[in-house]
């Protein structure tokens, strides 16, 4: 007789599913995650239970792609772009990206320097596994993007943390990471303007850093991502720019953040087109290749019109002084203004609560959600991180819910 198909059924491919213990690699021990994720999800939970919450976790441009961008990709769907392109990406955008970075950073490099790939965290993966073995070590800022130190555990690398000190802006203390260097280190990654902080690299900075890594054949991921999101009239200065750099950087940029096209996954990289090669294998491994009418939508927005890149940053730059002012005035918290991308990194040590404790608490007591310090490495203890990627209105709202509550809580 054939069973009916109900729960003693399903209750029995249930049990035969789980019969046996799930054993996962060593390494995956070793993989950490990204926290702006898991807090979204859990806010999301939130407010399916009813609750109105202010989503300042995670690093999204709140606007819309640019319409010149998004017509080009639905021209390109209707053009039939949607086969297989090749594994480092679209000739055609590979070009675009070479004239855009000797144009931006002073280089001259090709479309053979470039690899486009399925956002900018494939690049950081690629790159460790590229260049680190185990036992290597790899010097990277902290607190940081968690993915660095992530990746570099998961390939069994030695992760060197370099702290970024409110002090110093959230820049990087040369002479600290001079002292870090050793016979051991295959990678430096270097990250400006910063996430979480906000910090940005000058001019000064990065020749410092040149400076301190000397002849040493030491390669250096330098992350750019927010490059475009400069405040106050800053300029963006890249390490492959600096003498004897061009053939040691591994440069990463993307569409993400400055043309708002989270969704479109499209990120890539610009290095030495022998390294580039051995990246364009890791890529065919895994990714086979980057969509291909989001690339033709890639070459637009870096050749199309770039008024809304300027009116993005703009907004940003009021969002960010606003927000900033207010989380001056409350109670227990301060806050550097940071130079860069669209974050604030307020430090809330005053107000005796853990960073984690009271990110908990701003979500699930005063309607905020915002990430731990703690959520980009150890060194972030003490501090917390908002998103300005929203609307003023909102912003204002969140500051005045977490003054209530910390009028009711410090």
């Amino acid at each position: 007789m054939q069973p009916v198909w109900g729960y003693n059924c399903q209750s029995s491919i249930m049990e035969n599913a789980t019969q046996y213990e799930l054993r996962l690699a060593e390494r995956m021990s070793r993989l950490g995650t990204e926290t702006a994720f898991e807090v979204l999800n859990k806010a999301r939970g939130l407010e399916r239970q009813g609750k109105k919450i202010i989503h300042l976790e995670i690093g999204e441009p709140d606007f819309d792609t640019p319409k010149n961008v998004v017509e080009a990709g639905i021209d390109a769907l209707k053009a039939g772009w949607t086969h297989y392109g090749p594994a480092a990406g679209l000739p055609e955008l590979r070009t675009a990206i070479a004239e855009d970075i000797s144009r931006s950073r002073g280089v001259k490099v090709t479309s053979d320097w470039v690899v486009v790939v399925p956002g900018g965290k494939p690049i950081i993966f690629f790159t460790i596994l590229a260049l680190a073995d185990v036992g290597d070590e790899v010097i990277y800022p902290n607190p940081g993007f968690p993915i660095y130190e992530s990746m570099i555990h998961y390939v069994g690398a030695k992760a060197v943390p370099v702290r970024l000190r409110e002090e110093k802006d959230f820049s990087l203390d040369v002479d600290e990471l001079a002292n870090s260097i050793t016979d051991r280190t295959k990678l430096i990654v270097i990250n400006s303007p910063h996430n979480p902080t906000g910090g940005v690299l000058s001019k000064r900075d990065i020749e410092g850093i040149a400076e301190a890594i000397g002849d040493r054949n030491i390669m250096v991921l330098s992350d750019e991502i927010y490059s475009r999101l400069m405040f106050d009239g800053g300029a963006h200065h890249s390490i492959m720019a600096e003498p004897g750099f061009m053939d040691r950087t591994i440069l990463l940029d993307g569409f993400s953040k400055t043309y708002a096209m989270t969704g479109w996954r499209m990120g890539y990289a610009v290095m030495r087109p022998d390294l580039a090669a051995h990246i364009t294998r890791l890529a065919t491994n895994s990714t086979s290749c980057t969509a291909s009418f989001t690339q033709v939508a890639g070459i637009e927005a870096i050749r199309g019109p770039q008024a809304t890149v300027d009116a993005m940053r703009s907004e940003f730059q009021k969002r960010r002084d606003a927000f900033v002012a207010g989380l001056n005035r409350i109670k227990g918290f301060s806050c550097r203004v940071p130079k860069g991308a669209f974050y604030v990194f307020p430090n809330v040590t005053k107000t005796g609560w853990k960073s984690k404790k009271l990110a908990d608490a701003l979500l699930e007591e005063a309607g905020v959600a915002c990430l731990s310090g703690t959520a980009f490495g150890d060194f972030g203890e003490g501090y917390l991180r908002f998103s300005i990627a929203n609307s003023l209105e909102n912003l204002n709202q969140a500051l005045a819910q977490i003054d209530a509550w910390t009028k009711q809580n410090l």
